[in-house]
């Protein structure tokens, strides 16, 4: 009987714990997985540091200054989207602290947050009140300031920037703020005096074509010269949306070499052959034909702003029209977007 009953526990110690390894084994390689999960470009290729900013020289200094040891003043980023003044910080910070102490002196909060008057005077009040102690485990000097980062801060509301003021001027000992937005005229003039205030600037096509090369070259995607520089153009100076049409046409080719027409589907933009079109029936002064072409149009889809974006660009750069042609058109579009079709055909009629 007791042969019997060791039996059984003998036979059943093993399989749990070769279910133990197993579960061990399945453990690793799902974070073996988790490794290899793909993430967005725009994420993957974000600047790790200060150095890798591209043309932001002046901003670039400043921080590098800091990383030296010298002080960090309150910061006011200001420019279009995807120029890097998100990137620029953060990989600041990163240099800054560490990544050990990095989560514990930084606190970023953007649109997506709750930062209404109340937050104002909580969640930032009381971070900005923590005193900032400990070292980095590599030895380098960690500065005595924790940085709070507010991007789109020109979205917060004017009580909310008002309640901001007195929290920067009393934790001005131990917290830096940066406030990061598109429009400066949008944030109250007591912040923007407290603050550096730095321009980020639209990337110049070099800089998007080098960078979109690297990523290219790094993810293995096959494109051409053209496509590239098309990129680059209905970009704008983004180069945040440039890294995600690449990626966007790169899942949509599945290998094959990317061309500008693919470039043009992914981006929505309207085809030149179309637009020539449009102005050339536009000539003509044949009501049925507009008609027909503006069916055409909405059937295809095409969005009204990056049409009359696209007639303007198109009329301006043409040679086939008069100065006097070219003033009536751009005016007309402005003035009136939702009947772009008949204020080119009169303006035009009235610009011969």
């Amino acid at each position: 009987m007791q042969a019997f009953l060791k039996g059984p526990s003998s036979i059943s110690t093993k399989p749990p714990a070769a279910k133990e390894k197993g579960a061990a084994g399945a453990a690793g390689s799902s974070g073996e997985g988790k490794k290899l999960k793909p993430i967005p470009w725009v994420e993957k290729y974000r600047p790790k540091n200060v150095d890798e900013v591209a043309f932001q020289d002046e901003v670039v200094a400043v921080l590098k200054k800091s990383l030296e040891g010298a002080d960090l003043p309150n910061l006011l980023f200001y420019g279009p989207p995807g120029t890097g003044k998100t990137s620029t910080i953060l990989a600041a910070a990163r240099e800054l602290y560490g990544p050990e102490l990095f989560r514990q002196r930084v606190l970023e909060l953007n649109a997506s947050d709750e930062r209404g008057i109340q937050v104002i005077r909580e969640k930032v009040k009381a971070f900005a009140q923590l005193t900032a102690s400990g070292s980095r485990s590599d030895g380098k000097v960690c500065p005595p300031f924790k940085i709070v980062i507010l991007d789109e801060a020109d979205s917060m509301t004017s009580a909310a920037q008002a309640a901001l003021r007195r929290t920067m001027e009393k934790e001005s000992k131990t917290t830096r703020f940066c406030l990061i937005c598109n429009y400066i005229s949008r944030i109250i003039e007591p912040l923007t005096s407290r603050c550096s205030k730095f321009r980020f600037k639209p990337l110049s096509d070099k800089i998007q074509q080098q960078r979109l090369l690297d990523v290219s070259e790094k993810e293995q995607v096959k494109i051409s010269s053209e496509a590239v520089s098309y990129l680059v153009k209905v970009s704008e100076g983004d180069l945040r949306k440039a890294i995600t049409f690449l990626q966007s046409a790169t899942r949509l080719m599945g290998g094959k070499e990317i061309t500008e027409k693919i470039v043009t589907e992914i981006a929505g933009v309207i085809p030149k052959e179309t637009t020539d079109e449009l102005l050339s029936v536009c000539q003509s002064g044949s009501f049925e034909k507009l008609e027909t072409l503006a069916k055409n149009l909405i059937n295809e889809g095409y969005a009204v702003a990056q049409l009359v974006n696209q007639l303007h660009d198109t009329v301006v750069e043409s040679e086939d029209y008069s100065d006097k042609q070219k003033s009536v058109i751009v005016e007309k579009l402005a003035e009136d977007k939702t009947a772009v079709m008949e204020v080119l055909l009169n303006s035009l009629k009235k610009g011969r």
